[in-house]
């Protein structure tokens, strides 16, 4: 593969699936099991948003049902009839359906409980700074100023 820096066209499916398929501490990370993340635009170098190409396989959550302080996220349906389920409600979306989420806005999480796989693109910004809440699980996460993710409890005790 040539380096990636003079790459401006590849097909998005070649792009390497992440390693680890979670950032999340345990007993959160294995529920992401079934979920796994082509980092499209890190490939390209980008930095100020974040572009996946995301599988979720029969069972699988796309993320825990969370809300962001600062980050803006961005999903578009490629195959498959996902679930998005909110706070207050649950969604069947389909293959062309796309859904946004402001910060600060509706808490929000994909679920697939069909036999078949789902597939979708993401998009989210790289706010510095952000503060993500789990309404249903006893986490927070905040991204330092260096880019990176520190989980605690929702009373502030680090896991």
């Amino acid at each position: 593969m040539k380096d990636k820096s003079q790459n401006i066209v590849i097909t998005a499916e070649s792009v390497p699936a992440r390693i680890k398929p979670s950032l999340y501490p345990e007993p959160f990370a294995s529920r992401m099991k079934g979920r796994q993340k082509h980092p499209l635009g890190e490939f390209f170098g980008i930095k100020n948003f974040g572009v996946n190409l995301t599988r979720l396989r029969a069972g699988a959550e796309s993320a825990l049902l969370h809300r962001h302080s600062l980050q803006e996220e961005f999903i578009y349906i490629i195959s498959g009839d996902p679930i998005l389920v909110t706070e207050t409600e649950e969604i069947q979306l389909h293959p062309g359906m796309c859904a946004g989420f402001v910060s600060r806005g509706v808490a929000h999480q994909l679920v697939n409980r069909t036999a078949d796989e789902v597939v979708y693109l993401e998009v989210g910004d790289r706010s510095v700074g952000d503060v993500v809440t789990y309404p249903s699980d006893d986490l927070a996460a905040t991204m330092d100023s260096s880019g990176q993710w520190h989980f605690t409890h929702k009373d502030g005790k680090a896991y």
